[in-house]
């Protein structure tokens, strides 16, 4: 940030400013960020019985309202240089500048967007997100501080300024957007599908009908709740184990820390056309269909053989 704004000081130029005061969003966010994380990590206690995590969609969320705020301001102040070209000074030295921020954004974003993507984490995807956003915009600037050096038009220094703005803005909104829906459990639909796969992939015969499936993500966590129906002849014992069993299917191929709580129901007569139990005692009618299981019917609340309104 501090090279950025040197290099604006040396040669005036609207883009390359654009460019600082995006990198002090950056630094800010980026230490909000490093607290949200280190909140995160902390322990469920009496007070936050799921744990920290929500502060991550927070933070990911005060990443995305810096970025608007710098781009408006920018493009006001883009929108002045485009109307009122200054000149410019040594754009060669300031081109050297952005090249070596687009190489050092653009490594350390895909790093920080692998890992967060890797471990779940909303604050580390939206930090390196934003950098490579940060990257992407210097190539932009790149392009258009080398047409400024070689063909000398003032204007195209505040034209790049105002694209790169409405860029920033943007991916700014979509950021926000994303984590507001952290922030009101919205469904991801990336992390159901995975968890519906595992369901599929590992269904037991007992497994009669599952259904209500409900994820809430806690930063990194989740927490996992469904009902599960299994054979009302079964002792409490069998129930418990068959429980316990299906929790661990899930945290064994789920790539995060996962809390499930499960809803035991009964089985009904109803249940015996799709149920895949052998040698039931109580069946009152032969197997007659399959229910192919999907992140629609399992989300529903209601068994399978009610028909949705």
């Amino acid at each position: 940030m501090i090279i950025k704004f040197v290099a604006y000081y040396l040669t005036y130029s609207s883009a390359i400013l654009t460019d600082a005061l995006e990198s002090i969003i950056n630094v800010v966010a980026t230490g909000f960020a490093f607290y949200s994380i280190y909140l995160a990590s902390l322990p469920k206690d009496l007070n936050h019985p799921y744990g920290h995590g929500k502060i991550e969609f927070f933070s990911a969320g005060l990443e995305g309202v810096l970025i608007v705020l710098a781009s408006i301001f920018i493009i006001f102040h883009s929108i002045q240089n485009f109307l009122h070209p200054v000149p410019i000074n040594d754009l060669g030295f300031g081109l050297v500048i952005i090249v070596s921020g687009v190489i050092v954004n653009w490594v350390l974003g895909y790093f920080l967007k692998r890992e967060g993507e890797k471990s779940h984490s909303p604050t580390l995807t939206a930090d390196g997100y934003h950098l490579i956003l940060d990257a992407q915009s210097g190539i932009i600037l790149i392009a258009a501080v080398g047409l400024v050096l070689f063909t000398h038009w003032l204007w195209l220094d505040g034209a790049a300024s105002i694209a790169f703005s409405i860029f920033m803005l943007w991916n700014g909104i979509k950021i926000i957007r994303k984590s507001i829906g952290g922030l009101m459990d919205e469904v991801d639909n990336q992390i159901l599908e995975n968890i519906v796969s595992i369901l599929k992939a590992n269904q037991n015969k007992s497994w009669i009908d599952v259904h209500n499936l409900r994820i809430q993500q806690y930063g990194a966590d989740l927490h996992i709740d469904c009902h599960l129906t299994l054979p009302n002849y079964w002792s409490l014992q069998e129930v418990h184990e068959e429980v316990h069993h299906f929790e661990e299917v899930i945290k064994a191929e789920s790539p995060s820390n996962v809390e499930i709580f499960i809803h035991a129901d009964p089985c009904l007569p109803d249940c015996c056309s799709y149920c895949k139990v052998e040698n039931c005692p109580i069946r009152t009618v032969p197997q007659t269909r399959q229910i192919e299981w999907n992140k629609i019917n399992l989300s529903l609340n209601q068994k399978h053989f009610i028909e949705k309104d």
